[in-house]
C-alpha cells in the first residue's frame, strides 16, 4: 500500500507542477516542452524545492510516453511511405550518424577522456530525438515532405542505435567486435523486422478492421493501446527498443486503413504520458555536475547543433530533397534524446566511463531541447535566406540536381539493379579492407617497428616510419580502388536519368558531367565518413578531419565547376523555349492560353526536366510582385527559366514584377512543378 501511495504522491506532484508550468509557458508564448522541462527541474532531487517526486515512478510512466508517441508517429507513417522515403532517410541517418559519433569521440579526446569514454560519448550524440521532435511537430502542425523524411531519418537512426548498443557492448566488456559478430547483430535485427513485419501484416490489420466494426470507441482505443504495448513488449524480449515496437505496431494499425478515428482516441492518453516523460528529462539534470564541465557541454552541444545541421543537410540533399526540405529536415534534427540516455547510461553501467559522462549528455539533450523549437521556428526562415544567399550557378543546380535523381530512381526501377548493387558491395568491401589495415596497423606498430628493426638494423623511430609507409602503399589500391569504383557507379546512375543520344551531339553532356561529380563525390563523402568513424580510435586525431576537409574542398570545388557549366545548358533550353512559346502563339493567332507541357524541349533537353508553361491571369497572386517577393524556387524548389510577356521574352531576374497575361516556363522535380503551378494559379503552398 506504502508503494501505491508513494506512486500517487509522485504523479500527483508531476502533473500538478507541470500543470502549472505549461499555463506560464503558453501565456509567453512558449513551448510547452520546455515547460515540462522545467516543471522536472522543480521536482527532481537536485533543486532546493520541497516537491520531490520518485524517480523511479516518473521514469517507468515515461517509458509509457515515449511508446505512445512512436505509436501515434507509426499511425501517420505507414509501410507505404516508410518505403517510399527508406533509401533517402537512410543514405542520410548512416552519413549524418558516421559524422555524428567522429566528431563526438574528437571532442572527448580533446578534454582527455579515455578512449571508451569518447566512443561512448560520440554514439550518445550520433542520435536525434524521435520524442521531442514528434512532440513539437505536433504542436506547430507541420507535415509534408519534411515530416516524412524526418520521420523517416529518426527510424533508421533507431536501427542505427541499436546496432551501436550492441557494438560497445562487446567493445567494454573486452569481446571486440568481429566482422562476423557485426554482421551477426545486423541479420538478427533484420530477421526479427522481417518476422514481425509478416506475422503483423497478416494479423494485426484484419484485427483492427474487426474491432473498428463494432463501432465501439472504448473497445478500440483499449484494443490499439493493446497492439501497441504488445509489440513494444515483444521487441523488448527480443532485445531492442520499445519505440522501434511501438512504431511498427502504428504502422501496422495503420495498414488498416482506419488510422485516422485511432489517432483521435489516442492523442488524449498519449499527451499525458508524454508529458511525464519531458517531467523525466527536466528530473535528470543535476545543475551542480554540469557547472563542473560546462566546457564540455557547451562544446559538445555547438557540435550537436551545427554537425546535425550539416550532417543531415548534406545527405538529405545529396539524395534528392530540395534546398529548403534538407535545411528543415536538418534543423529539425539538432539535438539529442532518449536514446542518448541509454547509451550513457550503458556507458556507465558497464564500467567503461566514469559517472560524469551521464550527466554531461544529459545536459547537452537538454539544452539542444530547448533550442529544438526555436531552430524548427527558424527553418523556414533561414531555408528562404540560403535560397537567397545562393550564387546564380548554384540556384539552377539545386534546381535541376532533383529531376535527375527523380529521372534516375524512376530508370532504376524498371531495369535491374544487379550491376549497381554489385559496385556497391565492391565499395564496401575496398572500404572494409582499408580499414582492417589500418587498424591492424595501429594495433601492431610497436611489435612491427620492433620487427623491422631487427631485420633491417633501424632504430625504433625509423622502423616505424618504414612501416607507416609500408601501410600506406598497401592501402593505395584500396583507395584508388574505391575512386574508380564511385566513379563507374556515378556513370551508371546519371546514364540512367540522363541517357546518351543516338545523335553526335550530346545536348546532355553539361548536366550528366554535373550529376556524376556530384554523385561520385558524394559517394567518395559518405565511405570516407564510414572510415573515419571506425578508424578514428586507432589513430592520432589530425588525420581524420583533414581528410574530411580536403573531400569538402574537392566537392565544394567540383560542384562550383559543374554548376558553373551548366549554366550554358539552361540558357540553351530558355532560348528553346522561347522559340516554342513563340511559334506556339503564331499557331494559335495570339491566343493567350499557355500550352500544358513543353514536351519537344523535354525530348531535346533531357537536363531540364520536363518544363511547363503557366500563364498568370487577374487574379493570380504572383501578379504585382517581383520574383523575389514571391520566393517561388524557395517555397517550392522549382525555378523559372523564362517569362513571355507580350510574345516577348523577359529574363527572369529577382526584381522583375510579374504582370497578367504573363507566360512562366517552370523547371524542377514534378512535386516542385506541381506546388509551383498551384501557388501560381491562386492557392497557398507551405
Amino acid at each position: 500500500m506504502h508503494d501505491a501511495h508513494e506512486f500517487l504522491r509522485s504523479l500527483t506532484v508531476v502533473l500538478g507542477v507541470a500543470a502549472v508550468t505549461t499555463v506560464v509557458f503558453q501565456r509567453l508564448r512558449q513551448p510547452v516542452v520546455l515547460g515540462y522541462i522545467v516543471a522536472g527541474l522543480i521536482v527532481g532531487p537536485h533543486v532546493s524545492i520541497p516537491l520531490v517526486a520518485d524517480r523511479a515512478v516518473v521514469q517507468a510512466l515515461s517509458e509509457l510516453g515515449v511508446i505512445l508517441l512512436m505509436f501515434s508517429l507509426g499511425l501517420e507513417f505507414s509501410l507505404g511511405k516508410l518505403a517510399r522515403v527508406g533509401p533517402t532517410a537512410g543514405v542520410t541517418a548512416v552519413l549524418q550518424s558516421g559524422l555524428m559519433a567522429w566528431l563526438g569521440f574528437l571532442v572527448g579526446r580533446f578534454f582527455g577522456w579515455t578512449v571508451l569514454e569518447s566512443i561512448f560519448i560520440g554514439a550518445a550524440i550520433a542520435i536525434s530525438s524521435t520524442t521531442i521532435i514528434a512532440k513539437v511537430f505536433d504542436e506547430r502542425g507541420i507535415g509534408g515532405r519534411q515530416r516524412e523524411l524526418v520521420v523517416g531519418i529518426l527510424l533508421i537512426q533507431d536501427l542505427v542505435a541499436i546496432v551501436f548498443m550492441a557494438a560497445l557492448t562487446a567493445i567494454a566488456t573486452g569481446a571486440g567486435l568481429s566482422a562476423t559478430a557485426l554482421v551477426a547483430t545486423v541479420g538478427k535485427l533484420a530477421a526479427f523486422l522481417l518476422a514481425l513485419l509478416v506475422v503483423g501484416m497478416a494479423t494485426i490489420p484484419r484485427f483492427v478492421r474487426l474491432v473498428i466494426g463494432l463501432e465501439r470507441d472504448e473497445t478500440t482505443l483499449v484494443a490499439s493501446i493493446g497492439i501497441c504495448f504488445l509489440t513494444a513488449w515483444v521487441a523488448h524480449a527480443f532485445g531492442y527498443s520499445v519505440a522501434l515496437g511501438a512504431f511498427l505496431a502504428g504502422s501496422l494499425v495503420a495498414e488498416s486503413g482506419h488510422a485516422e478515428p485511432i489517432e483521435r482516441l489516442v492523442r488524449p492518453v498519449r499527451d499525458m504520458f508524454a508529458a511525464v516523460f519531458f517531467v523525466s528529462v527536466g528530473i535528470l539534470i543535476d545543475p551542480a555536475m554540469v557547472l563542473a564541465n560546462t566546457s564540455a557541454v557547451a562544446v559538445l552541444t555547438t557540435v550537436v547543433i551545427v554537425g546535425n545541421i550539416v550532417g543531415v543537410t548534406t545527405g538529405a540533399f545529396l539524395t534528392g530533397s530540395s534546398t529548403r526540405t534538407a535545411i528543415q529536415a536538418g534543423m529539425s534534427l539538432a539535438q539529442i534524446g532518449e536514446f542518448s540516455f541509454i547509451i550513457a547510461g550503458l556507458g556507465l553501467t558497464l564500467g567503461a566511463t566514469r559517472e560524469f559522462v551521464y550527466p554531461v549528455a544529459v545536459a547537452v539533450s537538454a539544452i539542444t531541447t530547448l533550442t529544438t523549437p526555436w531552430l524548427i521556428t527558424a527553418a523556414e526562415p533561414a531555408a528562404d535566406w540560403v535560397d537567397r544567399k545562393l550564387p546564380a550557378p548554384l540556384q539552377t543546380f539545386t534546381t535541376f540536381y532533383g529531376t535527375w535523381l527523380e529521372r534516375m530512381r524512376e530508370s532504376s526501377a524498371r531495369r535491374s539493379g544487379s550491376e549497381l548493387r554489385g559496385l556497391l558491395r565492391l565499395i564496401a568491401v575496398d572500404a572494409a579492407l582499408l580499414c582492417g589495415l589500418i587498424v591492424a596497423t595501429a594495433l601492431w606498430i610497436d611489435d612491427g617497428a620492433e620487427f623491422l628493426g631487427r631485420w633491417l638494423g633501424l632504430d625504433a623511430a625509423a622502423a616505424a616510419r618504414v612501416e607507416i609507409g609500408a601501410a600506406i602503399a598497401a592501402s593505395l589500391p584500396f583507395v584508388v580502388g574505391i575512386g574508380r569504383l564511385s566513379r563507374r557507379l556515378a556513370g551508371s546512375l546519371a546514364e540512367s536519368a540522363l541517357p546518351r543520344g543516338q545523335s553526335t551531339l550530346d545536348l546532355d553532356a553539361a548536366p550528366r558531367r554535373a550529376l556524376i561529380v556530384t554523385l561520385q563525390l558524394g559517394i567518395l563523402l559518405g565511405a570516407a565518413v564510414v572510415v573515419i568513424t571506425v578508424t578514428q580510435p586507432f589513430l592520432p586525431s589530425y588525420p581524420g578531419p583533414i581528410l574530411l576537409l580536403t573531400l569538402l574542398a574537392a566537392f565544394g570545388l567540383a560542384l562550383w565547376q559543374s554548376a558553373t557549366n551548366l549554366q550554358g545548358h539552361v540558357r540553351a533550353g530558355a532560348q528553346a523555349i522561347v522559340e516554342a512559346l513563340t511559334s506556339y502563339a503564331r499557331r494559335s493567332g495570339g491566343a493567350t492560353t499557355a500550352p500544358p507541357a513543353l514536351t519537344n524541349i523535354h525530348a531535346m533537353l533531357a537536363g531540364l526536366g520536363e518544363p511547363v508553361a503557366v500563364r498568370l491571369d487577374d487574379v493570380s497572386p504572383g501578379v504585382g510582385r517581383t520574383l523575389a517577393e514571391l520566393n517561388l524556387r524557395g517555397r517550392t524548389g522549382a525555378s523559372v527559366l523564362v517569362i513571355m510577356r507580350a510574345g516577348l521574352p523577359v529574363v527572369p531576374t529577382a526584381s522583375e514584377r510579374l504582370a497578367s497575361g504573363d507566360v512562366l516556363a517552370v523547371a524542377g522535380t514534378r512535386g516542385a512543378i506541381a506546388s509551383a503551378t498551384t501557388m501560381l494559379r491562386g492557392e497557398a503552398t507551405r
